[in-house]
């Protein structure tokens, strides 16, 4: 996984709690987790496939004849070729077949997809591209995540924060969002040790590593808990020292909450490992109105130069792991993905030709998945430029037809409800007439 370390007073001034590294949440969990008045709000789910996900394999363009030619050993089969072929979508793209949990989804008009879509940078260095795709600022210039940004874009938003996660909920319908400094929100959180660019910022956000384990350092030991109490008294200064304060609260609430009991519902089975559990604590988060507007989540082991597979094999796995913990998150959350849209993006695609190895190398375009009730699903959005020869970018990639930030800019005007979306897309012209209709 690709981030940066920061210290400890920048983490806190950047928009999270270093009281994380000891197991403590951070004030604004405890203000929003047990509000009185809990008001259900928009959430965006991103998923970051870190590596650069193979999008012709995950979205198969069987209806362009370049494909197959292509892809002597890895292609995907159309639909009508048997078992192991792609899932109908539109009689020109299918679903891969390891992907099948969210082909009923794609039926029931929840689930879009916007192929040939990536940045106008030409970097095929993984580092260089995440970047870019999280500060959504392909110049290089922005130092905090577009996430982050879109925190603070809502409409009367000046970059700090709410008392409580219902004053805000209120005040945001109103239009009219009055901030006051101190304690804010649980409204942007990542799970894992340490915050993505994505989200990091002037708006407070949050890592966390387990839910399960979240608060236990502080929450059982007295004796422990003024220990990290004078700790951040004397080290950290006021804004820490209160943090701190809020800290010790919301980690004796939290124990009472008890994570550990949840229990899914809708016969949700989410995959076994980190990421399952991830997808389970965010929709626990969001099931327990905590106030989260922004979850955001990583799944690796999409570098495929080697052995990648078709319909079985590496990719496959990886796939079959991605589609199995959407669905089950999409079923646990029932009614709430009315106000959940769930976006997947990878940093770029993979060659259009299989390489000698069995696999692809760093290429150029890729598809983004969306999932939804507000999604105007069963439809694969974009321009397709063609996979001959001469319509490749460099004469190898499937080239950009969408500009990934107007997929964000979308979601996160007509979903989030921001706006001054020129601040949240530094540099970048945000004209609706580019926006692909993802959203009813």
């Amino acid at each position: 996984m690709h981030g940066k370390p920061i210290g400890r007073r920048a983490f806190v001034k950047g928009g999270a709690l270093a009281l994380l590294a000891l197991g403590l949440p951070p004030e604004f969990i405890t203000r929003s987790l047990l509000a009185q008045t809990r008001a259900r709000r928009k959430t965006l789910i991103c998923i970051f496939q870190r590596g650069a996900a193979d999008g012709l394999s995950m979205v198969v363009p069987f209806g362009d004849p370049a494909y197959v030619r292509s892809r002597r050993s890895i292609a995907i089969a159309a639909p009508t070729r048997g078992v192991g072929g792609a899932l109908e979508l539109d009689g020109f793209f299918g679903l891969h077949p390891a992907l099948g949990p969210l082909h009923e989804l794609w039926g029931r008009r929840e689930m879009a997809v916007v192929h040939a879509a990536g940045s106008p940078s030409t970097t095929r260095s993984h580092f260089q591209a995440q970047d870019i795709m999280e500060t959504a600022d392909p110049a290089g210039r922005a130092r905090d995540g577009w996430l982050n940004r879109a925190l603070g874009a809502c409409a009367g938003c000046d970059g700090r924060t709410l008392r409580d996660a219902s004053a805000h909920a209120a005040h945001h319908a109103a239009g009219q969002v009055t901030m006051e400094p101190g304690a804010a929100a649980l409204r942007g959180i990542a799970m894992g040790a340490e915050l993505p660019l994505s989200l990091r910022g002037a708006n407070p956000s949050l890592a966390v590593g387990d839910l399960d384990r979240f608060g236990l350092a502080g929450g059982r030991d007295p004796a422990l808990a003024e220990t990290f109490a004078r700790v951040y008294r004397a080290e950290g200064g006021d804004a820490v020292a209160g943090a701190a304060d809020e800290g010790l609260e919301a980690a004796r609430l939290l124990r009472r909450i008890d994570p550990s009991r949840y229990q899914p519902r809708n016969g949700a089975a989410y995959p076994a490992g980190e990421f399952g559990r991830s997808l389970r604590q965010i929709a626990q988060l969001i099931k327990a109105d905590a106030g989260v507007e922004v979850a955001f989540a990583d799944l690796g082991g999409w570098d495929t130069h080697v052995a990648q597979g078709g319909a079985d094999g590496q990719l496959a796995r990886r796939l079959g792991e991605l589609g199995r913990g959407l669905k089950a998150l999409y079923d646990d959350l029932g009614d709430r993905m009315d106000d959940v849209v769930i976006l997947t993006m990878s940093e770029f695609g993979r060659t259009v030709a299989e390489n000698g190895t069995g696999g692809t190398d760093h290429g150029h375009a890729n598809c983004m998945l969306l999932l939804g009730g507000s999604v105007a699903g069963g439809q694969v959005r974009g321009d397709w430029p063609g996979l001959e020869p001469e319509q490749l970018h460099e004469g190898r990639d499937l080239r950009v037809t969408t500009d990934f930030r107007d997929v964000f800019a979308e979601v996160a005007g007509k979903h989030l409800g921001a706006t001054r979306l020129e601040r949240v897309f530094p540099g970048h012209t945000v004209d609706p007439r580019r926006f692909r209709g993802v959203l009813r």
